[in-house]
């Protein structure tokens, strides 16, 4: 019965795993807008959008109190060529469905923002289609 409960509710984001899903969540759009090496402020205030439209602000998570943390982590990943560990990381760190089934659409929407796509932004879209769409 224990194990029917935890299969029943273990793609359901409860307010303890809540905080490390919208952390994730973040880092995987800001992956988006670093993508092609050049961020800007439509790119940046589109995950804040995302961020504020999606309810994620809390009392113990902020989107501007986590974009700095959150960078350096996706920069170290560019830098090392650690891309996929990063996208595994976040990809095991999002038990929603709800959450999961909205990011891609989150993740063209940031890459987008700047009315530019290059390769390695459409590389990087499918990579998250094939893991959470």
């Amino acid at each position: 019965m224990k194990q029917r409960l935890k299969d029943l509710y273990s793609h359901v984001s409860v307010h303890a795993t809540a905080n490390r899903e919208h952390e994730a969540a973040v880092e995987l759009l800001l992956l988006v807008m670093m993508a092609d090496r050049h961020i800007s402020t439509d790119e940046v205030e589109t995950i804040r959008s995302i961020s504020d439209d999606s309810g994620w602000e809390t009392d113990t998570f902020s989107f501007d109190q986590y974009i700095g943390p959150a960078s350096a982590k996706v920069r170290a990943a560019l830098a090392e060529h650690a891309v996929d560990a990063l996208l595994d990381d976040i990809d095991a760190r999002v038990a929603s469905t709800v959450l999961r089934s909205a990011l891609f659409s989150a993740a063209r929407e940031v890459a987008g923002a700047d009315h530019e796509l290059d390769a390695d932004e459409e590389s990087l879209l499918g990579q998250i289609a094939a893991r959470f769409d």
